[in-house]
């Protein structure tokens, strides 16, 4: 019963009766448990120990993530840990404090373990200068021992792009690049108010490939004001246009009680309802696949010789607070503001604040504001979902032997509990093991809630499933 990976990512068409009936808040699954769970009490994380155990003798590769919360100016939409910079002088003063911070953390790690991803998010990265760019990357290169082939990604804004920019990031080795579109729209981009005509777009990924980058993603979000499913798809025809190599196809979230700034947005008279934006996403979905994009999962499409479709066929896929990544077994480290750090049984989360943030690193602190650690059975759940989240299978013979159980008979309960999702034909089982059928793709979600124990549906805490 259990097929090949390669069919689990084919192309489908999408059973929207079945995305209806299954599309309730449910976690990304970004990490297991979710950052939801996570507690303030930073004495039971005991941190030193915890990066101290992650630092063993024999800890495998690092993964490094730099949070540059800094933007020019707010999209109205934006529900990231974002600042609204007075000047960049104010970035120095950041990356000054990030070095701080950096320091810190090496002074508890192994330095000579290889780092074998970067990623640089926001906030906008390209709000720096090629200087301050060249700063950062210093910062990285001087502490850290970066493998030449190192998967090395920034997050990037077209609007606020210069050829400058890109032939720093390339210097300090940045090879991937993910551009936020959003939408190509001119009455979608007002209301948002992110002015992005198409031709910066085009700039921006002539830039990148001049500049050797091998791998540009576009960002998209459906469900945002005054969109319709006739707007959508030209968007979708003028991101393919582009010939990204992948393409990441987000919900919408509107949660204007923790982002007032959507509280602009009239939910009568400018959002699409419910119905609008499942078609949205069939219409992404549809065209995506119908022009060679392997449906990686959740809201990410690669082209079939690209990384992330590569190792979802090897079965070497990996998910962690950026999204899907070519970088299993890395531990995780994050520099600045609300950054996430993820270990083999920790997890821990920086201050939100800019100030409680700087407070912390000035005085020698590790700015830690909350955290997790992991005991054996949220790591033997967390491999379960892992599995489902990147391959949508779950092999009980391998997983029995890499975990050291009977998968089976560990988590029994649960797989009864799939029983209705069989019946539905989301997922096919037998004593093998299970899969997660084509039609059952955007569900994955919903079949990895089964495994979840303190999953709870509260609205507010999650967004829908599709």
């Amino acid at each position: 019963m259990i097929l090949p990976s390669e069919t689990a990512a084919a192309p489908s068409q999408l059973d929207l009766a079945l995305i209806r009936k299954y599309s309730i808040p449910a976690p990304r699954y970004t990490s297991y448990p979710p950052a939801t769970r996570f507690t303030e009490d930073l004495a039971s994380l005991d941190l030193d120990e915890a990066i101290a155990a992650d630092n063993r003798p024999g800890a495998g590769p690092v993964s490094l993530y730099f949070h540059l919360p800094f933007c020019q100016t707010l999209c109205w939409y934006c529900g990231c840990n974002m600042l609204v910079a007075r000047s960049r002088t104010d970035v120095d003063e950041y990356l000054n404090d990030l070095e701080r911070e950096v320091e810190l953390t090496t002074a508890r790690m192994n330095v000579l373990r290889p780092v074998t991803q970067v990623h640089l998010g926001g906030g906008t990265p390209n709000f720096l200068s090629p200087f301050q760019l060249a700063r950062l990357g210093l910062i990285i290169h001087n502490h850290f021992f970066v493998t030449p082939d190192c998967e090395f990604g920034v997050e990037l804004d077209p609007r606020r792009l210069t050829a400058e920019q890109v032939e720093a990031l390339h210097v300090i080795g940045a090879t991937r690049a993910s551009i936020g579109v959003q939408d190509t729209d001119p009455a979608v981009q007002l209301a948002i108010h992110r002015w992005q005509p198409q031709e910066l777009n085009r700039q921006a990924v002539a830039w990148l490939r001049q500049s050797g980058f091998s791998s540009i993603n576009v960002d998209l979000i459906y469900g945002l004001p005054l969109q319709t499913p006739e707007s959508f798809g030209r968007t979708i025809d003028d991101v393919l246009a582009l010939e990204p190599d992948r393409l990441s196809v987000f919900s919408y979230a509107h949660v204007p009680w923790a982002r007032p700034s959507q509280t602009i947005f009239d939910t009568r008279q400018q959002l699409p309802g419910a119905e609008d934006k499942l078609a949205m996403f069939a219409i992404a979905h549809s065209r995506l696949t119908a022009a060679g994009y392997i449906d990686i999962g959740l809201d990410h499409f690669a082209r079939p010789d690209d990384e992330l479709a590569i190792a979802q066929r090897r079965g070497t896929l990996h998910r962690n607070f950026q999204g899907y990544s070519t970088a299993a077994g890395a531990s995780l480290y994050g520099f600045g503001l609300s950054s996430i750090s993820s270990t083999a049984d920790s997890y821990r989360q920086n201050h939100k604040s800019l100030e409680s943030w700087q407070t912390a690193v000035r005085a020698g602190q590790l700015p830690v504001a909350r955290g997790l650690r992991l005991d054996r059975e949220d790591q033997l759940r967390r491999s379960a979902i892992m599995r489902l989240m990147c391959d949508g299978r779950l092999d009980y013979a391998t997983l029995s032997r890499q975990l050291e159980i009977d998968f089976a008979q560990h988590f029994a309960a649960e797989i009864a509990s799939l029983n209705e999702l069989e019946a539905d034909g989301i997922i096919q089982s037998d004593r093998a093991g299970l899969q997660v059928t084509p039609r059952g793709r955007p569900l994955l979600r919903i079949v990895a809630m089964h495994f979840d124990t303190g999953f709870s549906a509260t609205p507010g805490r999650h967004a829908q499933a599709v």
